[in-house]
This record gives C-alpha cells, sequence and structure tokens, in this order.
C-alpha cells in the first residue's frame, strides 16, 4: 500500500470515527487540500502508486472517487468520499473507535459495579475525547488498575502494615515497575471522579498502603505514647514511629489535631511541644496502616476529648478531611476542621477554583459531616493551601 495514499486514508477514517461520534457533521472526504503531496508529484510512478491504493478502497466498497473533470481516470483525483467506514477500517487493518469502545466496555462490565466511574472513562471515550492520555487502546492499564486496588483491599483485611510497592508489582505482574505506571488510572478509580484535580503519585500510593520508602509516623505534644516495647513521653519537638509500632496512649490530651502539611506540622510541633495536646502529621494522604493507628489512639480516649484537622482548603485537603472523619467515627469521635473556614484566610491568600473543584468540596465536605463549611467554601469560591496560611 502506497504511504502517502495509506497516511490520506487514515485521515479519512479518524474522520469517519468523529463522524460516527456525533463531533463532526459535515460527510467524511479528503479534497484536494488533504492530498497536497499527490497533486503536487511529477512522478508518474508516484501518482499512479497513491491511485492504485485509493481504486483498491474503491474496490471494496469504502470509498467514492471523483476525478479532475475532462481527464477521467487519466487525470488526478479530486475527492475521496467515504462510503463504508467499517470496509476502510478493514483495508487500513485496524479498527474503528466504535470497535474499541465495545471492546473497553466489554473488559470494564466486571468491575463496572465496584469501579462505577468507568461508565464515565467509556462516555468520554465515546465522544474521543482521552481520560488524561488514556484512550480505549489502554483498556487493560484499567484494568491492571482496579486489579491492584481489589488486592490492596483485600490485604488490608489480614494485616495492617503497608507494602512495598515494587514486591507488590513484582507479585502480582511479574514487573516491579508495572504498578509505578498507574497512577493515573488507580487515581480516578479512588477518586470516582474523571476531573479530579490530579494528585501526585504518592499519594495515590499512599492511599491504598504501598510505598517506595517507608515512612514514619511523626508526632508531637506532651503525651505518653505506648508502642510495642516502651512506653514513653513524646521527644522535642516531635517523635517519629512505625504506625504498627503504635499501640495507644498511656496519657490523655487535651485534644487531639491531625495536620496535613508538613510545613505546617514541624512549625505547631515547635511551638506547641510541651503542650498536653496530640499533633499528628498525616503526610498527605495517611495510609491505610496510618489509619489503623489512628483509630488505635482515639480508641483509647474519652470521646469528650474533641478531635481536630486541618488541612488545606482544597478538594484533596477535604477528601483526606472524610476519610479522617470515618475513621475517628469508628472510634467514637466527631471529627472537626480546625481553620479550614474562609474567615480563616485572608483574601490576597485566597486561589480562584473551577466550580467542578468546589462541587467536589461540597461533596467530600459533606462526608466528613462539614456540609455547612463545604457550602460556606463554595460560596467564597477559592482554594488555598495549608502553608499560605503561616
Amino acid at each position: 500500500m502506497d504511504t502517502k495514499a495509506r497516511n490520506a486514508l487514515t485521515k479519512l477514517l479518524e474522520a469517519g470515527n468523529r463522524a460516527t461520534a456525533g463531533v463532526r457533521s459535515t460527510r467524511p472526504a479528503l479534497t484536494r487540500s488533504h492530498m497536497a503531496d499527490y497533486q503536487d508529484t511529477r512522478s508518474l510512478a508516484d501518482k499512479e502508486a497513491f491511485e492504485a491504493t485509493m481504486k483498491a478502497a474503491r474496490a471494496e466498497g469504502a470509498v467514492s472517487l471523483t476525478w479532475e473533470k475532462g481527464f477521467g481516470e487519466e487525470g488526478f483525483i479530486q475527492r475521496v468520499e467515504l462510503l463504508d467506514l467499517d470496509a476502510l477500517a478493514k483495508l487500513l487493518g485496524v479498527e474503528t473507535a466504535v470497535i474499541h469502545l465495545e471492546k473497553a466496555a466489554s473488559q470494564f462490565a466486571p468491575l463496572l459495579q465496584d469501579f462505577p466511574v468507568l461508565k464515565d472513562v467509556l462516555a468520554r471515550w465515546a465522544s474521543l475525547k482521552k481520560v488524561r492520555t488514556f484512550g480505549p487502546s489502554d483498556t487493560q492499564d484499567w484494568v491492571d488498575a482496579a486489579r491492584i486496588i481489589r488486592f490492596m483491599a483485600a490485604a488490608r483485611e489480614d494485616r495492617t502494615v503497608d507494602e512495598p510497592i515494587r514486591e507488590v508489582s513484582a507479585r502480582l505482574f511479574r514487573d516491579s515497575k508495572r504498578i509505578e505506571k498507574l497512577a493515573v488510572p488507580v487515581d480516578i478509580l479512588l477518586t470516582g471522579d474523571i476531573d479530579a484535580e490530579n494528585r501526585d503519585p504518592l499519594y495515590v500510593w499512599q492511599e491504598i498502603g504501598l510505598f517506595r520508602e517507608e515512612q514514619p509516623v511523626r508526632m508531637a505534644g506532651r503525651v505518653i505514647v505506648t508502642r510495642t516495647r516502651v512506653a514513653a513521653l513524646l521527644d522535642e519537638p516531635y517523635g517519629a514511629f512505625s504506625a504498627p509500632s503504635v499501640i495507644g496512649l498511656a496519657s490523655q490530651p487535651r485534644l487531639v489535631m491531625t495536620i496535613e502539611n508538613q510545613t505546617t506540622f514541624h512549625s505547631e510541633a515547635r511551638r506547641r511541644y510541651d503542650e498536653e495536646i496530640l499533633l499528628i502529621y498525616t503526610a498527605g494522604m495517611p495510609t491505610p496502616a496510618w489509619r489503623a493507628m489512628y483509630i488505635r489512639l482515639l480508641g483509647s480516649l474519652p470521646q469528650d476529648v474533641p478531635i481536630y484537622h486541618w488541612g488545606d482548603i482544597d478538594e484533596g485537603g477535604f477528601r483526606i478531611a472524610a476519610i479522617l472523619a470515618c475513621e475517628a467515627q469508628l472510634s467514637g469521635h466527631i471529627l472537626q476542621p480546625w481553620k479550614m473556614h474562609p474567615d480563616d484566610v485572608p483574601m490576597d491568600r485566597r486561589v480562584e477554583a473551577k466550580p467542578h473543584t468546589l462541587e467536589r468540596i461540597r461533596h467530600f465536605s459533606s462526608m466528613a459531616g462539614w456540609g455547612a463549611l463545604g457550602n460556606e467554601v463554595a460560596l467564597a469560591g477559592f482554594t488555598v493551601e495549608q502553608e499560605a496560611l503561616r
């Protein structure tokens, strides 16, 4: 098949896919401008090779050809109009967008109950748009992403420790780096939103209990923490421990506060380490092992000890809050926000937010039991990172 003709027919196929998807209203066709290389050729051999491919497409019923007036087939082709998309795809040895989509839908079918966002992925693909660079040809990546999430969820039922990402990847796929290539589909399956803000892969892996380098839990305050081998007062300005080693509290703090960001935690730790409070750094999205530790700590406290969370006033911050609120509730406590109201944010620190982001803030605020706060933030129409408030 002539290369120039194949390239032209491939463009025609793409136009046919757009027409089928409803994103193109005009009848798919190639005009003189689409075939400039052919029109400008001075080589009879090149002209005949191009035309032979086009005639083959016509013989298959894929296209119709319009020739230069007055010259018949001795002249140049002026227009190539698409008649049968499937026939053209078969001639080119490729599949139409419809077939790609049908195959993707078939592979997604067993996953839809657990991951309904895949319906939105299919809908986006049906309009010939990609989801963060992923198209129907990447369907297996989404299937593998679902497998990772299910595997880690099942692992949490048996243990409360996080696992090295490359060991899990080698176990699941016999490829130690496979999981690290799937941060985007895993992220979307977890958030349930194809338009959610892109997250750092580190936070995606933390959410399901995977790590490249295991990080200790940092705590601050004048509080005695019971660990597997010792019960001791936290160091100044903070202590750092493996999450599974933290069993509970041997003294009662006046309050417990989780802090999303590292800079803020270190500032608060230096300022308040000698107070009878417990500050805990979540390191962004807390891991399953961290959350299990959090439940143990709160479970050792009376219900009248106030529990707070201080995080970013954005989609990710409120999503973290929603997860922590659920764990706090399991421990018999109600999570409250700390300095996350619009009144706490100066006007010059605010960043205007998109409507979709504000709607997601409302959603996660409601999940955290902070519906009124979510409405206030949405009405104010901004986001801000915690560090900007220091």
